[in-house]
């Protein structure tokens, strides 16, 4: 069974949420230059295979890791106001479908295979990111972009603040560390592929 055969529920319904459409172009990174950066983050079958074996977290907590992390960037004003509308409020029906997105993200971290088209919708995430594109699939009126700084640097925030999810799904010891790592690398992975968009030609 493929990876991408263990993904999780209807997707068809999640607004914005456009993975292997033809609407999402193609990643200038090359698959070459993929297996590169995985060899350079560490990434292995193993550690897909270690997420895949633990997968029924993800599906059952990817709410609750997610509500968990908006709850840290709420908390914090210079994070939080790339959610705000022009009232200077937030724009709560623009959160609502990012969540729902960011949910399936966490699944898809899990079980999409990293072939093309998973390539190609990580370019399309780092793009809805910056002001190219942010904003455009909700029809939003939030600030144009999320500065790659803060992106960056919630990488350890989504890595660590995980494990009590592990924790009380009763995973321990070695296991426990196994699934930890993943998780990390697989953080690391993707927002490294985020960060593209936001680089000048032929620096990234």
């Amino acid at each position: 069974m493929s990876q991408s055969t263990l993904v999780h529920g209807e997707t068809g319904s999640i607004a914005g949420y456009d993975y292997g459409k033809p609407i999402v172009r193609r990643s200038p990174v090359s698959l070459e230059e993929l297996r590169q950066l995985e060899e350079t983050a560490g990434w292995t079958q193993e550690d897909a295979r270690v997420l895949q074996r633990h997968g029924d977290i993800f599906r059952k907590q990817a709410e609750g890791m997610v509500d968990a992390w908006r709850a840290i960037i709420a908390g914090q004003p210079h994070l939080a106001k790339w959610f705000f509308g022009p009232s200077g409020k937030p724009d709560e029906e623009y959160k609502a479908k990012v969540k729902s997105r960011f949910v399936q993200w966490v699944e898809d971290v899990c079980f999409r295979p990293h072939d093309q088209a998973w390539l190609d919708y990580q370019e399309e995430i780092g793009l809805r990111h910056t002001p190219e594109k942010k904003d455009q699939t909700d029809h939003a009126q939030a600030p144009p972009l999320v500065p790659l700084r803060y992106i960056i640097a919630f990488v350890p925030t989504m890595a660590t603040s995980s494990r009590r999810f592990f924790v009380d799904a009763g995973v321990k010891g070695d296991e426990l560390q196994k699934l930890q790592d993943a998780w990390a690398r697989a953080m690391q992975l993707h927002v490294t592929l985020w960060a593209r968009p936001f680089a000048r030609e032929g620096l990234w």
